[in-house]
């Protein structure tokens, strides 16, 4: 096997490549599942990848068979497992062997159901959301254009100075100082997600001629360190308002958060 060269597009389903030697650790109620420093991954979705596990870096212990098998149709038939830590925390399902795969790579190696660990690590940070994809990587600039939002024809931001922020895959982002946004119009929502390469936001619903659009905005007050530009900045949803770059209005992007 061997690195593949990074592709502005997605990965192919199914697709396998080695990562660096990073140091990859998986726990379940306190205790380590599996701990390698020769992580594969495999893109079993098209925009981020999956972590398998060499059985050898794996506490097969830890691993009881629960009769049930699972298909895929490019990695063929698996058998999975339930992770029974110490103590009495269990894993239903939560992890799989590809023993008879068609693809040879995978047939020593397991893999864990992301959501069913309960921390990931990689060396000693903490990793959220999904594996962080070798190939993604995030650019924050300082920019002079002019960038202004509208919601229901309402200026809701308006800033020269915005930072831009390109993400892999993703359109670029726009996040202005509060100083430039109407921050009377926003209000903080209980909406909670996390980014693997930004951390934890915070989301805002805006709040005009009495309707609520909810989660327009975001911002990360204590971003992860390679994302500290944006710390305490104002982004909005590019696909639910108007955003306008120079005085000409952009296309709403086609995303999953439209």
């Amino acid at each position: 096997m061997t690195k593949e060269a990074p592709s502005e597009k997605p990965a192919a389903r199914g697709s396998i490549r080695i990562e660096s030697a990073k140091r990859v650790r998986a726990y379940l109620g306190g205790h380590v599942v599996a701990l390698t420093t020769r992580p594969i991954l495999v893109w079993e979705r098209p925009y981020y990848p999956t972590h398998y596990f060499p059985v050898d870096d794996v506490r097969t212990t830890m691993l009881a068979p629960s009769g049930e098998m699972h298909h895929s149709p490019s990695r063929g038939d698996a058998t999975l497992l339930t992770v029974k830590a110490p103590g009495g925390r269990e894993a239903a399902n939560s992890a799989a062997r590809y023993e008879s795969s068609p693809i040879a790579e995978l047939r020593e190696l397991i893999r864990f159901d992301w959501d069913a660990m309960d921390e990931w690590y990689g060396e000693d940070e903490p990793v959220y959301v999904h594996p962080r994809d070798p190939y993604t990587r995030i650019d924050i600039l300082a920019s002079s254009r002019d960038v202004r939002f509208e919601i229901a024809g309402v200026t809701v931001a308006d800033s020269p100075r915005p930072r831009l922020l390109f993400e892999t895959g993703l359109p670029a982002r726009y996040d202005l100082p509060r100083t430039d946004v109407r921050m009377d119009l926003l209000q903080h929502t209980d909406t909670i997600t996390r980014c693997p390469y930004k951390g934890q936001p915070e989301h805002f619903a805006a709040h005009i001629r009495g309707e609520v659009y909810r989660d327009v905005a975001w911002s990360y007050p204590t971003p992860l360190p390679e994302s500290q530009k944006i710390a305490g900045l104002i982004a909005f949803y590019d696909e639910r308002v108007d955003t306008f770059v120079d005085d000409v209005k952009q296309d709403r992007p086609k995303t999953h958060f439209a």
